[in-house]
C-alpha cells in the first residue's frame, strides 16, 4: 500500500508540473533578401536526412520561422520563394538546443534553377554540455557495434567511456542515466545487471551527454544516453533479417519491419542472440561462460492533428549468463578469490512501457506528458554444491511514474519548467549454503519501497547572436531508506567567436543522485556481522562539476575539446560479502575525477572516407571512510585510484566506401591499464585492440559482411576486482559473418 501511495503522489504531482522531454530539440530560422529585407510568404521544409519525416510552414510578415519537437538527428531546410533562387542548408538537432539558421536569397534570373548549400550547422552553440552524436548507420559499419551485448556504439565514439569488469563506465563512473525517446528509463540499482537494456540494431540515433547538465537533464553525472528508436518513418512496409555466425558458436539474429503514412508509423522487432563467450574471463582461456538472450521492441507514433503526436514505445528482454571461473586452484587469481569450485549463473529480464502525449500549443510552447513504467529483475544463482559457498541473490525492481513538460521560446529566451518522479518496489531475496562449514546457511527476504520527485526551472538567455547565458536549479526529493531533499543550482555560458564560428563553453554545477532501496536485516545482517562487517545507511551521492570546453568547426571537420574536474560526496561504488557473489552497493567518503578529453570527426573525404577519434586523459580517485552500505568502519585513508582509474583512453577509426557496394570499417583502442589496487605494478599492462570489418551490398535488398574483432587476439589481464567471477582477461579473437535481407510485404 506504501507503494501505491507513493506511486499515487508521484503521478498527482507530475500531472501538476511541466518537464522537457529531452528527445527533441527546435528551430528557428530567419529569411531576407539581399537588402536585408524580411521576406514573408515563403515554404519552409524541414526533412529528416535518414527518414520521410517531414515538417512545412510559410513564413509571416517578419520573414521568421520557428519549428517545435524536432527531434534529434540530422535534417535538412529547404526554403523556396517566389522570385527567389531556393536555398538548402543542411544541419543537426541535438536534444535541448535551438540552432538558427539564417537564409539570404537571392533573385532568381530565367537560367539559373539550381539551389544553393550552405555548409552545415553541426555544433550546437546554445548548449554547455559536451555531446556525441551517432546514427544508424554508424551503428551499422562500426566492427561489432550492432551486436545486441555489444556497447561498442557508446566505447568506439565517446572519449572516456569503456567497459571493465563488464560494466559500462563513463567518466569513472558507472552511474548512468539512460533514457529512451527522451524518457528516463529509472534504474537506481549499482552492479547487479549485465545484459543490455537496448539492441543496438534498434537505434536511430544515439546521444550521449557527458557532464554539464542544465537542469532538465537530471542528476546522473557521469553520462546520460539519450536512445533515439527507429520509428518506421524510415521504412515503406519494409522488412529486415539480420543473422550471423562465428566463432564460440555465436550468432545474433533479429528480425524488424516497419512503414509509415503521413499520419502513422509504426517499427517492430524481435532478437535472439548466445555465445560460448559472454563475459570478461578471469583467465587467458574461456571457461564455463555461455550467454543467451532474447527480446522485442516496438515503436507507435500517430499524429491525429498537426498539433498532437501520441508515441509509445514498449521493450521486453530476457538474459543468461554462465560466470566464468578459474579452473586452476593453485592460481595467483584463486588464493585471492577462490573460484575453481563455482557454476554459477546469473539470470535478468526487462521490461518498459513509455507513453507520450507532445502538443504543441504555438510554434513558440511545447507540453509533454510522458507516464512510463520499468521493471527489471536480476537472480545470481549457485549450483548448491558450490565450494565453499553457494550464493543466490534474487533482486526485483519495478518503477511507475513519468515526467510532463513545458517548454517556451520567448522573445530571447528558451524557458524550461518541469517535474520527473516514480514509485519504486524493490523485492530482494539472499540465500547461502556454506558447503564448507565456515557459517550457517541462511535465506533473507527483504522488501522496500521508496519514492523520488524532481523539479526544475531552467532559462537560456541570447545576450546577442554571438553570446548566451544558462541558469536553472533542480529540487530533488528522495524518500527510502533515508529522507533526503537537496535543491541544485546549475549555471553555464557559451560564446561565439564571430566568423570562425568556434563555441566556447564554462559551466559549473551541483547534482544529487539518489541511493538503491537496500539494507540488511535478520540471518542476512548476522551472516555480514560474522564476516566483521555492518551495513550503514545509504545516502545519496552529491556531486559538483566544473567544465571547460570549446568546439571548433572547420571546413567539415569538428574537433571538441573540454576539461572538467568533478568532486564527489558519498560516491556511489560497491562491494561483494567475503568470497561471494552477493554485492552490497557503498558509499565512499569522497572521490575526485579530473579528465581531458578530445573528440575530433572529419567530413567524407573525396565522398568516401571518414574518420573519427576520441580521447580522454582521466585520473579518478577515491578516499575516506566507507559512509554508506556494507564496511568494516575501517579509518578514513588519504586519495587512492579507484579500480576504474584509466589515465588515457583512445579509439582511433573510420569507414571508406569502397568500388562495388563496399565499405571497409576499422576501430583500434588503446587503454593504458587500469589501476592494480595495492600490488605492484601499480598500474596493469597497457591494452590494444584492432576491430576491422567488411562489408558488400549483393543486390538492392541483400548484403554480406565480415567482423573480426581483437585481430592480433591479444588477451590479457586488463582488470582484477572481484566481479562476476573475479580477475578479467580482455575479449579474445572473435570471428564472425552477417547477412542482411530486406524485402517489402
Amino acid at each position: 500500500m506504501t507503494y501505491l501511495r507513493n506511486l499515487f503522489l508521484v503521478g498527482m504531482l507530475l500531472l501538476a508540473a511541466a518537464a522537457h522531454g529531452t528527445v527533441f530539440g527546435s528551430l528557428r530560422g530567419v529569411i531576407h533578401d539581399s537588402q536585408h529585407l524580411p521576406i514573408s510568404g515563403a515554404e519552409v521544409t524541414l526533412r529528416a536526412v535518414s527518414s520521410d519525416w517531414t515538417r512545412r510552414l510559410i513564413t509571416g510578415e517578419s520573414g521568421t520561422f520557428e519549428f517545435m519537437a524536432v527531434p534529434i538527428g540530422e535534417y535538412t531546410v529547404r526554403v523556396t520563394s517566389s522570385g527567389f533562387l531556393g536555398m538548402a542548408q543542411p544541419l543537426v538537432v541535438n536534444s535541448g538546443t535551438q540552432p538558427v539558421v539564417h537564409f539570404a536569397m537571392r533573385l532568381a534570373d530565367a537560367t539559373e534553377s539550381v539551389n544553393v548549400t550552405a555548409a552545415p550547422e553541426v555544433v550546437p552553440t546554445d548548449t554547455p554540455t559536451p555531446k556525441t552524436l551517432v546514427d544508424r548507420a554508424d551503428v551499422e559499419h562500426t566492427p561489432g557495434a550492432d551486436r545486441s551485448n555489444s556497447l561498442a556504439m557508446i566505447t568506439d565514439f565517446v572519449p572516456g567511456a569503456y567497459v571493465t569488469h563488464d560494466q559500462l563506465h563513463i567518466r569513472g563512473g558507472h552511474q548512468v542515466s539512460w533514457l529512451i525517446d527522451g524518457v528516463p528509463v529509472p534504474n537506481t540499482n549499482i552492479a547487479s545487471n549485465l545484459g543490455p537494456q537496448f539492441d543496438p540494431k534498434d537505434v536511430d540515433y544515439l546521444e550521449v551527454n557527458r557532464g554539464s547538465y542544465t537542469a532538465e537533464f537530471g542528476d546522473r553525472t557521469y553520462g546520460v544516453i539519450n536512445v533515439v528508436p527507429r520509428t518506421g518513418f524510415e521504412r515503406s512496409n519494409e522488412a529486415e533479417l539480420v543473422t550471423s555466425f562465428g566463432n564460440f558458436y555465436q550468432t545474433n539474429d533479429q528480425l524488424n519491419f516497419g512503414g509509415h503514412t503521413e499520419r502513422f508509423a509504426y517499427y517492430a522487432s524481435v532478437n535472439g542472440n548466445r555465445s560460448n563467450y559472454g563475459l570478461q574471463t578471469p583467465v587467458a582461456g574461456v571457461v564455463h561462460d555461455a550467454e543467451n538472450g532474447y527480446g522485442g521492441f516496438a515503436s507507435l507514433i500517430h499524429n491525429p492533428t498537426p498539433s498532437n503526436q501520441l508515441r509509445l514505445i514498449t521493450l521486453l528482454r530476457r538474459d543468461f549468463y554462465q560466470i566464468p571461473y578459474d579452473p586452476f586452484p593453485n592460481s595467483a587469481g584463486n588464493q585471492q578469490y577462490e573460484s575453481s569450485g563455482l557454476r554459477d549463473g546469473q539470470h535478468e529480464s526487462d521490461a518498459m512501457v513509455n507513453f507520450s502525449w507532445v502538443h504543441v500549443f504555438t510554434s513558440k510552447m511545447l507540453l509533454t506528458a510522458s507516464p512510463f513504467f520499468h521493471y527489471n529483475s536480476a537472480r545470481y544463482e549457485s549450483n548448491p554444491s558450490d565450494t565453499p559457498t553457494a550464493t543466490t541473490d534474487t533482486h526485483a525492481s519495478s518503477y511507475g511514474g513519468g515526467q510532463v513538460t513545458f517548454s517556451a521560446n520567448t522573445g530571447r529566451n528558451n524557458l524550461q519548467i518541469g517535474g520527473y518522479g516514480f514509485g519504486q518496489h524493490d523485492n530482494q531475496i539472499f540465500g547461502a549454503i556454506f558447503n564448507d562449514g565456515s557459517s550457517d546457511n541462511f535465506t533473507d527476504h527483504e522488501l522496500a519501497n521508496g519514492s523520488l520527485f524532481a523539479f526544475f526551472l531552467d532559462d537560456r538567455l541570447k545576450i546577442t547572436q554571438w553570446v548566451t547565458l544558462m541558469a536553472g536549479v533542480r529540487s530533488t526529493h528522495f524518500s527510502g531508506g533515508v529522507t533526503e531533499t537537496r535543491t541544485n543550482p546549475r549555471l553555464g555560458a557559451t560564446v561565439i567567436i564571430p566568423k570562425l564560428r568556434w563555441a566556447i563553453r564554462g559551466f559549473y554545477g551541483s547534482y544529487y543522485q539518489a541511493p538503491p532501496l537496500l539494507t540488511a536485516s535478520g540471518p542476512l545482517l548476522q551472516f555480514v556481522s560474522s564476516q566483521k562487517l555492518s551495513f550503514i545507511p545509504l545516502h545519496g551521492e552529491r556531486d559538483r562539476e566544473y567544465q571547460v570546453g570549446i568546439s571548433i568547426p572547420f571546413r567539415g571537420w569538428y574537433l571538441d575539446m573540454d576539461n572538467s574536474r568533478t568532486v564527489a560526496t558519498n560516491y556511489f561504488d560497491h562491494n561483494n560479502v567475503g568470497e561471494s557473489n552477493i554485492f552490497f552497493p557503498i558509499t565512499i567518503g569522497k572521490a575526485v575525477i579530473r579528465a581531458w578529453e578530445l573528440t575530433l570527426k572529419s567530413p567524407r573525404i573525396a565522398n568516401r572516407l571518414q574518420l573519427r577519434l576520441a580521447y580522454s586523459n582521466q585520473v579518478a580517485y577515491g578516499g575516506g571512510a566507507i559512509t554508506g552500505g556494507l564496511t568494516d568502519f575501517s579509518p578514513a585513508s588519504s586519495l587512492f585510484p579507484l579500480d576504474h582509474d584509466q589515465r588515457n583512453t583512445l579509439n582511433v577509426g573510420g569507414d571508406v566506401k569502397l568500388p562495388g557496394h563496399s565499405n571497409f570499417a576499422m576501430n583500434c583502442y588503446y587503454g593504458s591499464g587500469f589501476t592494480n589496487g595495492n600490488a605492484l605494478p601499480r598500474y596493469l599492462p597497457g591494452h590494444t585492440q584492432w576491430d576491422a570489418s567488411l562489408s558488400k551490398g549483393l543486390g538492392e535488398h541483400l548484403s554480406a559482411a565480415v567482423h573480426v574483432l581483437n585481430l592480433t587476439n591479444r588477451h590479457l589481464l586488463i582488470d582484477n576486482s572481484l566481479t562476476f567471477g573475479g580477475f578479467h582477461y580482455s575479449d579474445p579473437r572473435q570471428v564472425y559473418a552477417q547477412v542482411r535481407y530486406r524485402f517489402h510485404y
